[in-house]
């Protein structure tokens, strides 16, 4: 019997430690939630709008949107040419503009001075890298407009946007771009406003265009995503680190090149059987002035930004052309157009509201600190940071200049 009462009292003392440590868990629970919950109330609170739409905001949302614009005159253009004068020369197209940046841009190289910035340098050092540049960005313009041919307007809306993932990732492994969780947020908002903007497409019964071989245009679709993400990686890249001259000047040089060599190839016959008058002229002019606009700002939103932060913003430029097309195409209009232009600016402020780290610079090597003396020295517009490790160092100025 004595064994039976010790027996007992030791299993209510264990109950009683359990309850009490059970307890003890249950308030601590209590508390950390409360404290949480404080937390949240007291960043609610500490939040000022003001804070958050700064100026740079604001401009870079009204640049972004400008490029929406200009997006949107090329594809109105396109359309006049295609459905009222039968035109079918994207490769020409795309030639105006090519041609513009090279009298433009190129001729500034060819007429810089300097030891590193001048033409003949930079084709000797990097000739083949914008060679590459170049076929990337005049394929990534004609497999788009190809995939018209072959698939709908809702597959094209929809896999366009493919360019975003993609762009992170590049992001993520060239350039060391770090990205938070209200990045990826903010991407998920502007993809759910391109979804509202395809489901007012099916809904209104908008013209879907051809549905001849929907696989092979929509491979063309995906190709051409992951053509422009390399493309743009590779843009901000040369753009925050050898300057907007000089990948202006190089891609209108080998763009020409190569968008004219296809052309010749590929389109002689339909420029050939081009009914050429004024109205024809003019779109093609108006085409080529958008899309030389586009790329001469682009690199400048893209410094201030990112290339990704470009791309979502150019997602509205199907609602801009959606709005167009109401009083030019006669399209019947939806609220969801409304909601999804809504969201896309709502994801696109979100993505800017917080800047996009990198990771810390490894120790530079020597190399690193004769491009940057050798880019002050000719004039560059962008030089490479100076590493302030190095300037400290004895004897390095004596170093850098040999």
């Amino acid at each position: 019997m004595a064994e039976e009462n010790e027996t007992h009292q030791g299993t209510g003392t264990n109950s009683e430690h359990r309850e009490d440590r059970t307890d003890a868990g249950f308030e601590a629970g209590a508390e950390q939630h409360g404290e949480n919950r404080s937390g949240l109330f007291k960043r609610i609170k500490m939040f000022k709008l003001k804070e958050f739409l700064t100026w740079q905001l604001v401009k870079t949302m009204a640049m972004g949107q400008g490029l929406a614009a200009l997006i949107c005159g090329t594809a109105i253009t396109s359309q006049y040419l295609a459905s009222e004068h039968q035109v079918d020369a994207p490769m020409l197209q795309s030639f105006l503009n090519y041609a513009l940046l090279c009298l433009t841009y190129t001729t500034m190289l060819i007429f810089r001075k300097g030891r590193d910035g001048n033409i003949l340098q930079i084709l000797r050092r990097r000739w083949w890298k914008y060679v590459l540049l170049g076929l990337v960005d005049v394929e990534a313009n004609y497999a788009v407009v190809k995939a018209y041919q072959y698939t709908t307007l809702t597959s094209i809306q929809l896999l366009d946007s493919f360019v975003i993932p993609i762009l992170m990732i590049l992001s993520w492994c060239l350039l060391k771009t770090r990205y938070k969780p209200v990045h990826y947020v903010a991407v998920c908002i502007c993809l759910l406003g391109v979804g509202a903007m395809v489901g007012a497409d099916l809904l209104t019964g908008r013209d879907q265009g051809s549905a001849s071989n929907i696989l092979l245009g929509d491979g063309l679709v995906l190709v051409s995503a992951s053509l422009y993400a390399v493309s743009n990686v590779c843009q901000e890249y040369t753009v925050k680190s050898l300057g907007r001259v000089e990948f202006l000047g190089m891609m209108g040089l080998f763009g020409t090149l190569i968008n004219g060599a296809q052309m010749l190839i590929l389109e002689r016959e339909n420029i050939a059987n081009i009914l050429w008058n004024w109205r024809v002229g003019l779109l093609f002019s108006s085409y080529g002035l958008c899309m030389y606009t586009l790329y001469s700002c682009m690199p400048i939103v893209v410094k201030i930004t990112s290339a990704t932060s470009v791309n979502l913003s150019l997602l509205s430029a199907d609602i801009f052309g959606l709005f167009c097309g109401l009083f030019l195409f006669h399209y019947t209009f939806s609220g969801l157009y409304i909601m999804s232009l809504v969201m896309i600016i709502i994801g696109f402020v979100t993505f800017n509201a917080l800047p996009t780290p990198s990771d810390p610079p490894d120790t530079p090597d020597p190399s690193d600190a004769v491009s940057v003396v050798t880019w002050e020295e000719s004039g560059n517009e962008n030089p490479a940071p100076v590493f302030k490790n190095d300037i400290t160092k004895n004897g390095i100025a004596t170093f850098l200049l040999l």
